[in-house]
């Protein structure tokens, strides 16, 4: 090849190909306007599919989350509203300086809803708190009643599985060990279980606590009847339950209204039990 000239190939090709089918597609009107038409269609059909779905998804998004939509056994359409049912009844049928356990999803609703005290909210940032709370739900009874007199008044419960809803506390109640045990040496995480048998049977550590005891609470003729808990409300469909706790320390009541933020002298001991929160890996 001569110095200075070029060579020849697939590179210098291209451009001239691209040039022929361009003076192709433009020479053939009736082309043009097919492509065109088809890509009008094709684009109408994604509107239509991105409507149908943002209809479909407006009446949930649109709705409160307290209340939703179901259907009855016949088919029928029915309004859910135990949730709202239940912080109203907390605000009508409970003294004003009320404080209400239940576990912390559940604590803005329970204060912005229900107008009454919580003893953790989605805004509780300290791991050991939420620990003692978990503490309190995941201990037998006869455990969790020295702490929760000193805490609360009424404790509440989500129990949607009796209509088929699985996201209610007993789902949640692993985690709550789990939080629990990092911080007190007493909880074993292990050993609260529920079985992925026919039965879903506890383990022996589930049936014992708190929780267990509330959801089941006489609606299973087996279980012990509670010996410091008294039911005071169940909703219309068994999805929230709420208990009074008996013998609440009027002593602990007074000194957290004139110290505020703390915990009582009477649960020194057991916050002393307590060991510093580590982050773990994958926790």
């Amino acid at each position: 090849r001569p110095p200075g000239a070029k060579a020849v190939g697939a590179s210098s090709a291209l451009p001239s190909l691209t040039d022929e089918i361009l003076e192709f597609y433009n020479e053939q009107v009736p082309l043009r306007r097919g492509v065109g038409l088809a890509f009008l269609v094709l684009l109408s059909l994604l509107l239509l599919r991105f409507w149908g779905h943002s209809w479909a998804l407006s009446p949930q998004l649109s709705e409160p989350q307290i209340m939703m939509r179901g259907r009855t056994k016949e088919g029928n359409p029915m309004i859910i509203d135990d949730y709202r049912e239940s912080y109203f009844w907390l605000k009508d049928h409970t003294p004003q300086d009320a404080r209400v356990m239940s576990w912390w999803d559940y604590g803005y609703q329970i204060n912005g809803v229900g107008n009454r005290t919580t003893i953790a909210d989605g805004n509780t940032w300290n791991h050991e708190h939420i620990a003692l709370l978990g503490k309190c739900l995941v201990s037998a009874e006869n455990a969790s009643w020295p702490i929760t007199r000193h805490l609360a008044d009424y404790v509440l419960i989500w129990t949607g599985r009796y209509i088929g809803m699985y996201s209610d506390d007993l789902a949640k109640s692993p985690h709550m060990a789990r939080i629990a045990g990092s911080v007190y040496p007493d909880i074993n995480p292990n050993e609260f279980y529920m079985n992925r048998d026919a039965k879903q049977s506890p383990s022996k550590m589930m049936k014992e606590s708190l929780l267990w005891r509330l959801h089941h609470h006489r609606f299973h003729e087996l279980d012990p009847p509670l010996t410091h808990f008294e039911e005071v409300f169940t909703s219309k469909n068994k999805m929230v339950r709420i208990y009074k706790v008996l013998g609440v320390s009027r002593k602990s009541k007074e000194w957290r209204v004139a110290n505020g933020p703390g915990y009582p002298p009477e649960l020194k001991q057991i916050i002393a039990a307590s060991t510093p929160f580590k982050q773990i890996h994958g926790f």
